[in-house]
C-alpha cells in the first residue's frame, strides 16, 4: 500500500467497517462508510512493518507522547529511515477518548492506559522520560530537566492543551475539569458517586476551539442518563460559553430538550468569570450558579511547550500557526506542531491528531529525501458520542487541502452523521476505539 493511502487507512478503514455495521444513520450508513473507504484503499492488506537497518538519514525529536506524538513517532520509523526520539514526562498515556465512561463506572481508568513499549521494541523509537525545560526552535535543540541537551534536524511538538486560569480556582481538584484523563477523571467520578440523590451537578463548556467538539455534550448526555438511575431527582446544569451547541446540533438538541429534558438544564452564552470553591459557586455572565459537584472545563490553549518555543502565533495567540502540508510552524520551519496544539480548520480530537501525525510524518520523510510535501493531503475525523449509557451516535468528516486558501476544508460528499442513536453504534464505538489506539500505540 502506498504511503499516501496509509494516511487514512488506520482510522477511516476501521470507521468504514464500523459504520457499515451500524444502523444509526438509516439506510445510507453503509453507503457512507463505503464511500469513505473506496478512495483510501483501506481494504488492501497493509504492508508488513519494516524498519531500515542502514544509517539514518536524519534525526527527529518528538516532544509529547499523546495521540499525535505517538502516531508521528511510529510512522516516521515505519515509513522512513530516521533516528526518532520521543520525549515524554510520563511512562504511559491515558486516553481522553472514552474517559467519560469512567465517570459512570463503565470503564476503569487503567483500561485507558497505553505504554510506549511497542513503539520502542517494534519500531525502534527511542524513548526519554523527562521534562522539557527549554526549546531552541532555530538551533533545533531541547534541554531537559535532568540537564540533558538533545539536538536534531527537526522537532515535532505535540504537547496537547493547557487551560486558562480561572479567578478564584486556587485548587482545581475542587472543581475538576477531567479534560485530561487521569487523576481528575477518577476524582470527578468519586465526587459524582458521593453526591446524594436530588443533588445538582454543574458542567461548563468553554468557548471554541477546545479539545473534542462533541465531548462536553456527550458527557452531559451520559451523566444525565446515569443520574436518572443512580441519583434520582438530580439536575445537571450545563453552562455553554458558545452561542449554541457547536456540533451534532440535531442529535444533541433532541437529547437535551427531549430525552434528557427532565435532568439537563442547558444554558447557552454563559461564560464563567470566576469561582468560589468554598461555597461551590460559579460567577458567570448570567449570574451566580451553585452545585454540589462542579465539572469546570476552562478555556483552552496549546500546551506550554508551544509558548516556551515562542510559537503560539495564531491570530488569538493561543495556538501554533502551521503550514498544513507539513505542519511546519510558520515561525520556525524546522519545528512541526501537530494535534490539539496547532491552529488549523480541523477539529481538535484524538482521531484527527493521529491523521495529522501521518501527514506530518510523510512530509518530513519527503523533505529529508530532498522533495516537497504531498500537495494534496487528506485527513479524516471520526467519533462516536454517547447519548445514553448504552446508545451512541456517530459523526465523520473528510478534509482535503484547498490550495487557494492553504487550509483543510471538509468534503461535503464524504461527511456524514447518524440520524439519532442506537445500541449498535455504542458497540461499534468500542471497535473504532480499539482500532485507533492500536494504530497509534501497538
Amino acid at each position: 500500500m502506498e504511503r499516501r493511502h496509509l494516511l487514512l487507512a488506520g482510522g477511516a478503514g476501521a470507521l468504514a467497517s464500523a459504520l457499515a455495521a451500524c444502523g444509526g444513520g438509516g439506510d445510507s450508513a453503509a453507503d457512507t462508510a463505503e464511500s469513505l473507504a473506496q478512495p483510501l484503499d483501506a481494504r488492501k492488506p497493509a504492508a508488513p512493518v519494516t524498519v531500515a537497518a542502514a544509517a539514518p538519514v536524519g534525526r527527529v525529536l518528538v516532544l509529547g507522547g499523546g495521540m499525535a506524538g505517538a502516531s508521528v513517532a511510529k510512522y516516521l520509523r515505519m515509513w522512513g529511515n530516521l533516528d526518532v526520539t520521543l520525549v515524554e514526562r510520563n511512562s504511559a498515556y491515558t486516553s481522553n477518548i472514552m474517559s467519560s465512561l469512567v465517570l459512570t463506572g463503565q470503564r476503569t481508568i487503567t483500561s485507558l492506559r497505553y505504554t510506549y513499549d511497542a513503539l520502542r521494541t517494534k519500531y525502534g523509537v527511542k524513548t526519554v522520560f523527562d521534562e522539557v525545560v527549554a526549546i531552541d526552535p532555530i538551533g533545533v535543540s531541547v534541554r531537559l530537566k535532568s540537564g540533558t541537551v538533545l539536538t536534531a534536524d527537526r522537532i515535532v511538538l505535540a504537547p496537547g492543551i493547557d487551560f486558562d486560569p480561572v479567578p478564584g480556582l486556587d485548587n482545581p481538584d475542587l472543581m475538576p475539569h477531567a479534560w485530561k484523563a487521569g487523576p481528575q477523571t477518577t476524582l470527578l467520578a468519586q465526587q459524582l458517586a458521593a453526591m446524594p440523590a436530588g443533588g445538582v451537578v454543574v458542567m461548563t463548556i468553554p468557548k471554541t476551539p477546545y479539545r473534542c467538539p462533541p465531548g462536553p455534550y456527550e458527557r452531559a448526555c451520559l451523566l444525565a442518563d446515569w443520574m436518572k438511575v443512580r441519583k434520582p431527582g438530580s439536575k445537571l446544569i450545563v453552562l455553554d460559553a458558545n452561542p449554541d451547541i457547536v456540533t451534532e446540533v440535531d442529535n444533541f438538541s433532541q437529547a437535551f430538550y427531549g430525552l434528557h429534558a427532565n435532568v439537563i438544564d442547558y444554558r447557552k452564552n454563559v461564560e464563567v468569570l470566576g469561582v468560589d470553591t468554598a461555597s461551590k459557586t460559579l460567577f458567570t455572565s448570567a449570574g451566580n450558579v451553585k452545585g454540589q459537584v462542579i465539572n469546570l472545563i476552562p478555556r483552552q490553549r496549546a500546551g506550554a511547550l508551544v509558548s516556551m518555543a515562542g510559537l503560539n502565533n495564531s491570530a488569538d495567540g493561543r495556538f501554533a500557526a502551521v503550514d498544513v502540508l507539513s505542519y511546519a510552524s510558520t515561525a520556525a520551519p524546522r519545528v512541526h506542531v501537530i494535534g490539539d496544539a496547532s491552529a488549523t480548520t480541523q477539529p481538535k480530537a484524538g482521531h484527527i491528531a493521529n491523521q495529522e501525525a501521518k501527514v506530518c510524518a510523510d512530509a518530513i520523510i519527503r523533505l529529508f529525501g530532498g522533495g516537497q510535501p504531498d500537495p494534496a493531503p487528506v485527513t479524516n475525523s471520526a467519533c462516536y458520542s454517547t447519548m445514553t449509557m448504552t446508545k451512541a451516535s456517530w459523526l465523520t468528516a473528510v478534509f482535503q487541502y484547498d490550495p487557494a486558501n492553504r487550509v483543510m476544508v471538509p468534503v461535503a460528499s464524504s461527511s456524514a452523521a447518524s440520524v439519532g442513536w442506537n445500541a449498535d453504534s455504542f458497540s461499534e464505538m468500542g471497535t473504532w476505539f480499539k482500532a485507533l489506539m492500536a494504530d497509534t500505540y501497538a
